[in-house]
């Protein structure tokens, strides 16, 4: 009969080893598709500027702050304005397109909801900014000699949607896409094709012959 002291030590030995057997299997990969668990995250976020208004609009100083504020923003392409004005008036809108527009950026209709109050005789203009990303990039997490399922890795696809974040000028195109006008605005591609549609066959006047013989 085995020791009561020898066989305690071999159960310790035997609950050690599968204890370091199971801590090992905490990094193994457990995604057996191929689709990259690490997707672009998108942000939104709200910056508002509040401008006095009158009868007409914009007076030419709270132009030149509101456009200096555009500047410090670095209004861009992908950013979207729009007005929160209680009194609607036509002529603000025109006043702040007009600054936008300098920016490529057309003024939306209808503004985010934003904390606080427009006082009265004033008009907030909205900037909201979207940022794309990847959290959690890059995964070393899992260990290569331990991928007994053959699963994919949890920091595969980080390296292409980090990328595709990063370079997308608009991020909210990953959620939405653009809407289309249902017309052709290629304009260069209408013109070369115009031109071959319209373009006289080269056989129209017959086949003429323009060698000369020789002696």
């Amino acid at each position: 009969m085995m020791p009561i002291a020898t066989h305690g030590k071999l159960a310790g030995a035997l609950a050690l080893s599968l204890g370091l057997a199971l801590g090992g299997c905490g990094g193994m990969p457990t995604n057996q598709s191929l689709n990259s668990t690490k997707q672009p995250v998108i942000e939104r976020s709200n910056f508002a500027f509040d401008v006095q208004t009158g009868q007409g609009g914009l007076q030419i100083s709270e132009q030149q702050r509101l456009a200096n504020w555009f500047e410090a923003m670095e209004l861009a392409y992908g950013d979207r304005v729009s007005i929160d004005d209680p009194m609607s008036s036509k002529a603000t809108h025109d006043a702040v397109a007009a600054l936008a527009g300098r920016h490529g950026i057309i003024v939306e209709d209808t503004a985010p909801v934003t904390s606080g109050h427009v006082q009265p005789g004033y008009a907030r203009v909205v900037l909201t900014r979207s940022t794309a990303s990847v959290p959690g990039c890059p995964d070393w997490s899992a260990k290569s000699d331990m991928n007994y399922g053959n699963a994919t890795y949890p920091g595969y696809g980080c390296a292409v949607n980090s990328n595709i974040a990063a370079m997308m000028a608009n991020p909210q195109d990953l959620l939405e896409g653009q809407s289309g006008t249902g017309e052709t605005v290629i304009m260069s591609s209408n013109k070369a094709i115009d031109s071959y549609r319209e373009q006289a066959p080269t056989g129209k006047d017959g086949l003429t012959s323009s060698a000369t013989g020789g002696k």
